[in-house]
């Protein structure tokens, strides 16, 4: 198991490397797991895309 923050950084690498393309290059990479068999890669990189989408969100809650 790859801990939270190992995940977080990943997606903050894809971000600065590929900017607002990170999420599909994460897609992408995810489906190239799915298709070796690879389900364990498959699930890390499906934590990746959710990462870039949490980081991505307009922030929520009250201003402070």
């Amino acid at each position: 198991m790859i801990p939270h923050l190992d995940i977080w950084r990943a997606a903050n690498l894809l971000i600065q490397q590929h900017g607002a393309n990170a999420e599909i290059v994460a897609a992408q990479r995810a489906d190239e797991m799915l298709e070796r068999n690879d389900l364990g890669g498959h699930l890390v990189w499906l934590r990746i895309v959710t990462a870039l989408r949490e980081l991505r969100a307009p922030p929520t809650g009250l201003p402070n």
